[in-house]
Formats: C-alpha cells, sequence, structure tokens
C-alpha cells in the first residue's frame, strides 16, 4: 500500500525544469480557469519558476497576482514593526486575499538569521484572519529547489534538483496519471482509518492515543502540496493522551528545532521540551491557547521519499511516518480548533514503531500490514 515511485537510484540525474513544474501547478494544483484571479508568491531565488507559472496562468487567460519577498522580509517585519503594525492587519490587506480566486505559494528556502520567536509568533497572529481567507479559497504550495535546500538535505544542487522533479512525478510521461494513482492508494487507507476511533502510536519515547470518530480524512493528492502522499484528519480536540517523541528534525520560522518532546493531557500540551530550540518551541505554543492541541494527525505515504531533507513539504510525506500538527485544524475534516498556526512535527514509525487502529496493528516499523 505504498506509493509505486522507483526508489532505484536513477541512471542519470534530471535538471529541474521550471515549465515542466508550473505547467503542472496551473493545470493539476490550481485548475486555472479563464478570468480568475491567481496569487503567485514566492522569494527572488524563485524567480525562473515564478515566470514561468505566471506565463503558464496567463496563456490559460487567468489574471496572475504576482509577489515576490526579499530575503530576510519577514525577519525585518518581526525585528521593526511597531506594535501597532505587528500586532494588527490592514483591512486592505483582508480586502486583497478576500478579492482573489486562489493563491500558489513558492517556498524559497534560504539561510537567515534567527530572529525573536515571540515577535513572529505576535505576527503570524495578527495575519490570522488573511490566512483563514486565503484557506478557504483553493490553494497550493510547492518548493523551488535552492541551493540553501540542497545543503540542508546533504545534497549537491544537481541531486536535488532531480530529487524534487521526481518527487513530484516529473519524470514521467503523464505526471497527472501519477498523481491519480497516489490518489487511488490512498483512498484504499483511508477506508480503514474511517472506520476507526482510538488511534494509537508507538516508537520509542513515543505512546500517544487520540480519538479521530466522526472525522473526516483527506487525500493529499499533490494538489494542495506539490509533491505530496499523505492522509490526514483532524483529532478530537480533547483526545490527545500521553507522550510523543519528534524524531526528525523541524523548522519553526526557519529556526531549527530537534528532539522535541511533548505530554497531552486532555488533548493540550502540559509538558514541553527540546534537544535544540526549545525556545522557538515553547514561543510556538505560547502563540494563542489553540496553539497547545492538534489540528492535525497526519501519516505519510510516499515510499520515494525516505531521507529527511529539513523542508516540511517533503519530510512529512515520507513513508513510515506519522505527523502531528500544532494548532488550526482544516475544517474539511472536521477539526475544530483554531490557532494562528499549524506546525507539523514528525516522529519516523520505520525503527521499532506501531499504528494501532481501535486495539487493532495496521503499521508496523512503517509498513501497512494488509
Amino acid at each position: 500500500m505504498q506509493t509505486n515511485t522507483d526508489q532505484s537510484a536513477p541512471a542519470f540525474l534530471l535538471p529541474y525544469d521550471p515549465e515542466r513544474h508550473a505547467a503542472l501547478l496551473a493545470d493539476y494544483c490550481l485548475m486555472a480557469n479563464e478570468g480568475e484571479r491567481l496569487l503567485v508568491a514566492g522569494g527572488q531565488a524563485a524567480t525562473p519558476l515564478i515566470r514561468a507559472l505566471t506565463r503558464a496562468l496567463l496563456t490559460r487567460g487567468a489574471r496572475p497576482v504576482v509577489r515576490v519577498d526579499y530575503p530576510g522580509q519577514e525577519e525585518d517585519f518581526a525585528e521593526l514593526a511597531s506594535d501597532a503594525v505587528l500586532d494588527a492587519i490592514h483591512p486592505a490587506d483582508l480586502a486583497d486575499v478576500e478579492a482573489l480566486d486562489g493563491s500558489l505559494r513558492v517556498l524559497t528556502p534560504e539561510p537567515g538569521a534567527p530572529g525573536d520567536a515571540a515577535r513572529r509568533a505576535r505576527l503570524m497572529a495578527a495575519r490570522a484572519p488573511v490566512a483563514a481567507a486565503r484557506s478557504r479559497k483553493k490553494w497550493s504550495l510547492t518548493l523551488y529547489p535552492t541551493a540553501h535546500a540542497a545543503a540542508q538535505a546533504g545534497m549537491s544542487e544537481e541531486a536535488f534538483a532531480d530529487f524534487v522533479m521526481r518527487a513530484m512525478f516529473l519524470d514521467r510521461a503523464d505526471p497527472v496519471a501519477a498523481w491519480g494513482e497516489v490518489r487511488e492508494m490512498q483512498a484504499r487507507i483511508i477506508e480503514r482509518l474511517t472506520r476507526a476511533d482510538v488511534v494509537r502510536i508507538e516508537a520509542p519515547g513515543t505512546d500517544l492515543t487520540l480519538r479521530v470518530g466522526g472525522r473526516t480524512w483527506a487525500n493529499s493528492d499533490g494538489r494542495r502540496n506539490m509533491p505530496s502522499g499523505e492522509v490526514f484528519t483532524g483529532p478530537l480536540e480533547d483526545s490527545a493522551e500521553g507522550v510523543v517523541t519528534f524524531t526528525i528534525p523541524a523548522t519553526y520560522q526557519g529556526q531549527m528545532v530537534r528532539g522535541a518532546r511533548l505530554v497531552f493531557r486532555a488533548g493540550e500540551v502540559v509538558e514541553a521540551s527540546a534537544e535544540e530550540g526549545e525556545a522557538v518551541l515553547r514561543a510556538a505554543l505560547a502563540t494563542d491557547p489553540g496553539a497547545r492541541r492538534l489540528g492535525e494527525l497526519g501519516i505519510g505515504t510516499n515510499s520515494g521519499i525516505q531521507t529527511p531533507t529539513g523542508n516540511i513539504l517533503f519530510d512529512e510525506k515520507i513513508g513510515g511516518t506519522v505527523h502531528l500538527a500544532l494548532g488550526k485544524s482544516y475544517p474539511e475534516t472536521g477539526g475544530l480548533n483554531a490557532s494562528a498556526i499549524h506546525w507539523d512535527l514528525i516522529t519516523d514509525l520505520r525503527t521499532a514503531g506501531r499504528l494501532s487502529l481501535d486495539g487493532e496493528v495496521m503499521q508496523e516499523n512503517g509498513v501497512f500490514l494488509e
């Protein structure tokens, strides 16, 4: 029940192709229609993809709105904004998003200096209404393969570009058909998950139970995240009990957190620690009341992504892992948790891990049991 991405070493490294990437985003992810006002946003380093996507949208009759960030822009806002600017959005910012038909954000990993985590949390909380308005439209997220992203993944730029292309099935003649295969495979997993109420996650340093009865499982098939390969839901907000240790490092607003450990009681984080980045973890939890509860339980299914890259877009999809998001739920899952944050943290079940549904083992050592 894994995706059919070929894990064998490629015969050659596939060069990054922004035109092919843009066509997939325009037609499959955004499903661009004539006359739609669609936001395309990303960092300066992603200009080749931003230009290719803008051109693709124009040829399809859409109205692209292009916004390019300079490196360090968010850090400047958090550091220099007055309290009035930091803690409240301008009405025009919300009106602008409400006038969109959809949006696509290009992640553009670049090196940055750590900022004040508490001020970044305040900025994020102020922007929550804008984020909520954007989520009510069609939206998608992708990544441009920067040199920094390659270094984070421990790969050469050429190897990382190849990895990104293959993760999106852009090595296939028909990548849309390949994502259809993923959708069908994940639908079979969801069929079993839908019948479950109590989910138990066990691994070294982890023994956590959640309830998901009555909630909807989403089939992440590449439309909102490109690439993808996960199924997810919103657990009952007061159901998390136990402890979880996140064994795959994660970043929050550009700052690394390793070895995060959370203890839950009645759905709320009551203890938090980390081997690295504990101050960042605590600042995220202090964002608002909803930041101390879970908004998502996700199960990675992509067997073509097996090594952490330092980027959540890829790492949460690793086959044999689960991820839990602190903060905001996705409404389509039935989740009710509200927060300015949605931060995915990952634990690996591929070594001495187990995922059980109502006491029956569904996955062991990262492998789904038939």
